[in-house]
C-alpha cells in the first residue's frame, strides 16, 4: 500500500485523519503552536537501568496507558543517531493517550548517547547496539507481543536485529516502523561536500574516518557546537517555518551528546549495508515513513526498502525533514496508530465503528 502525506493543510489518510484535520486547524491558528509545550519533558512512569550483556549501563523509560488500563501491546522506541530517548515526544504523550489499544512503552538510550554508559571504538557498532536491544527487550518486555519503532540509525538496529535473533519476529515482534533510516548506502546520498569545512579538525578527521559520509559529519559537527542555528535547522527539519522550538530542542540534545562518542559511531553507519537483514521482517506488519525533504536519508532509501518488502506501507511525508516525528508529528502519529490496531487485532474503521477511538 502506499500513503501520502502532505505539508500543513494537506489530506491524511489513516484511521486518526479526522482527528488530526482539527487539531492541524487549531494550530495553524497560533505563531508557534509549540509555545508552551514541555518538548522532551513527559514524564514516565518507571525509569531503570538494564545493564546490556557486557555491563554497559542503558537508561530505560516506561509509559504506562494514561488511563490506568489494560496494555495489549509493549511499544519500544529506538532512536536515532546523534540524539536520545526523547526525541519520541510527541509519539510518547499520543500513544499514552491511545484507548485501544492500551500501549505500554519503553524508549531507551543507546550507548554512547543520552544517559546511558560510554561506548568505546570496539562497542560502537550496530552490531552491538542490536545486542543491547535484545537485552532491554529481554529485562523489560520478557512477554506479550512487541511493536518496534526505529529512527534513523534505530531502524538500522532493528533491522540487524532482524537478522540475528529473527525467531522474535512473527510471534513477539508483531510489527515495526522504520521511520526516516536506510538499509545501506548511506553516503551515497544526502548533504554536499560543499557544505563541509575541509579546514575543520573535526570535520577532518570524521570525514576520513567515514569516507566522507556528508550528512553523518554535519551531524557530529552540530553535537560538537560547531554549526550555527541555522545549519541545524536545516539539516533535521525540511520547513522554513519549522517551530523555533523544536530547533531548540535539536540543539538541547545535540548539545548533550558527546561528540567522542558519535565520532566511534560514524564507520558503522557509514559501512551500513542490511538489505539482506530486510528479509527477517517478512513475517511481520511493517510501516516505512520517508520524508522528502530529508538530507540525511532521502526518501529514495525509504522507497528502497519498501522494494524489498512489497507488503509493508510505504508513507511520504512531503516537506519534512530527518526529524520527521517531531516535524510531522500529527501525520506520522496517525499511520503508526493504524499499525498498532493492525498488529494488536483491530484496524481503523472498526475501531471507528465501535467507539474505540480516544484523542485526548
Amino acid at each position: 500500500m502506499l500513503g501520502i502525506a502532505g505539508g500543513v493543510g494537506a489530506v491524511a489518510t489513516g484511521s486518526a485523519a479526522a482527528a488530526l484535520a482539527v487539531a492541524s486547524r487549531n494550530r495553524r491558528q497560533v505563531a508557534d503552536p509549540f509555545t508552551m509545550e514541555p518538548i522532551g519533558q513527559v514524564q514516565p512512569s518507571r525509569t531503570s537501568t538494564v545493564a546490556a550483556d557486557d555491563g554497559t549501563p542503558l537508561a530505560v523509560e516506561e509509559i504506562d496507558p494514561a488511563d490506568g488500563g489494560e496494555a495489549l501491546l509493549t511499544v519500544v522506541g529506538v532512536h536515532g543517531f546523534a540524539v536520545s530517548r526523547r526525541s519520541w515526544h510527541f509519539q510518547r504523550g499520543a500513544l499514552a493517550s491511545l484507548a485501544l489499544p492500551g500501549v505500554r512503552q519503553v524508549y531507551y538510550d543507546h550507548r554512547g548517547h543520552g544517559l546511558s554508559g560510554a561506548s568505546d571504538a570496539d562497542t560502537s557498532t550496530i552490531e552491538q547496539l542490536a545486542v543491547d536491544l535484545d537485552a532491554v527487550l529481554r529485562a523489560v518486555a520478557p512477554e506479550g507481543p512487541i511493536v518496534l519503532l526505529g529512527h534513523s540509525m534505530g531502524g538500522m538496529v532493528i533491522m540487524e536485529l532482524a537478522s540475528r535473533f529473527p525467531d522474535l519476529f512473527g510471534d513477539r515482534v508483531r510489527g515495526v516502523a522504520l521511520i526516516a533510516t536506510a538499509a545501506g548506502e548511506l553516503g551515497a546520498r544526502g548533504l554536499p561536500r560543499s557544505l563541509l569545512s575541509k579546514y575543520n579538525p573535526l570535520t577532518r578527521g570524521v570525514g576520513e574516518l567515514a569516507g566522507w559520509q556528508p550528512g553523518l559529519v554535519e551531524f557530529v559537527r552540530a553535537a560538537g557546537g560547531q554549526l550555527t542555528r541555522q545549519a541545524v535547522r536545516r539539516l533535521a527539519f525540511g520547513s522554513r517555518d519549522v517551530s523555533p522550538r523544536l530547533v531548540d530542542f535539536m540543539l538541547e540534545m545535540l548539545g548533550n551528546t558527546s561528540v567522542r562518542q558519535l565520532v566511534h559511531f560514524v564507520d558503522t553507519l557509514g559501512s551500513h549495508n542490511r538489505y539482506a537483514a530486510l528479509a527477517g521482517l517478512k513475517h511481520v506488519r511493517v510501516l516505512v515513513v520517508g520524508a522528502d525533504a530529508d538530507r540525511l536519508t532521502p526518501y529514495s532509501h525509504a522507497e528502497r526498502i519498501a522494494a524489498e518488502l512489497p507488503d509493508a506501507e510505504l508513507v511520504r511525508v512531503r516537506g519534512a525533514g530527518h526529524m520527521v516525528q517531531l516535524e510531522q508529528a500529527e501525520l506520522v502519529n496517525s499511520h503508526l496508530i493504524d499499525l498498532l490496531q493492525y498488529c494488536s487485532g483491530l484496524d481503523g474503521h472498526h475501531a471507528r465503528r465501535w467507539g474505540l477511538w480516544s484523542w485526548r
